[in-house]
């Protein structure tokens, strides 16, 4: 009797003594849920933080091309220009060409910047052709015309160039270097053009000229105001 007593104690010892042993070794094993909870968010931390490092390492550069992107797009207006500033101011702007008075132009170029001209006219002054342009005898003048749009060149006879002295415009899709186009109202071609005056009384309901004239007094953007608005705009140099 007293030997199974003692066998039961036995198994009953090593049943507590292997419990132990395995409770020890979870313990170790395993984290309690807040260790656990704090070791995953600083996983996931350390992972948002690679990921964001990786992100501006792909980002930055597209930033930086984004930025220099921006830097060449040209504003329609703000198109620089060449040679006198007066000249780069007398012009306006259409398919990113801007088209100044006394640029260079010939029929190809006129073509490839702004199309195939419904109509084009030459003539060349003679003293008998009955328009008593004396100082222009041997230019040759041509006109070319497009829907709303109107370029004259003359050409000198010596070296047979053709330059821009005369621009219409009615279209709105031909705008001045400054934005302004025909159907813009007075306030805002006034905003434009700070330096330009109404040569009339400028009623709201009156027809009027708005010059804006550089200081050589030969150079001249004109634009015709009906109703308070732009109707249409000249750009001309005074032929000598």
């Amino acid at each position: 009797m007293m030997k199974l007593i003692n066998k039961a104690t036995a198994v009953i010892l090593l049943s507590i003594l292997l419990t132990m042993a395995l409770t020890g070794c979870q313990s170790n094993n395993a984290k309690s849920p807040e260790a656990a909870q704090n070791s995953a968010e600083k996983n996931t931390s350390n992972e948002q933080a690679k990921g964001k490092g990786a992100l501006n390492s792909t980002t930055a550069p597209a930033s930086e091309n984004s930025k220099g992107q921006s830097a060449e797009v040209i504003k329609e207006g703000s198109m620089e220009k060449e040679g006198n500033v007066v000249l780069k101011e007398l012009a306006f702007v259409y398919n990113k060409h801007t088209i100044a008075i006394s640029d260079t132009a010939n029929e190809d170029q006129m073509e490839q910047m702004l199309g195939k001209p419904d109509n084009l006219k030459s003539h060349t002054y003679s003293a008998d052709d009955g328009t008593n342009m004396d100082m222009l005898i041997g230019f040759t003048e041509k006109v070319y015309t497009y829907p709303g749009l109107e370029i004259k060149t003359i050409s000198i006879p010596k070296g047979k160039q053709d330059s821009i002295f005369h621009i219409e415009i009615t279209d709105p899709k031909y705008a001045t270097v400054r934005n302004i186009k025909a159907g813009d109202s007075l306030d805002t071609l006034k905003n434009a053009y700070p330096e330009g005056k109404l040569l009339g009384n400028g009623g709201p309901n009156e027809e009027d000229d708005f010059r804006y004239e550089p200081s050589n007094y030969v150079d001249v953007m004109s634009f015709h105001i009906k109703d308070a608005k732009v109707e249409s705009i000249q750009i001309y140099s005074l032929l000598d």
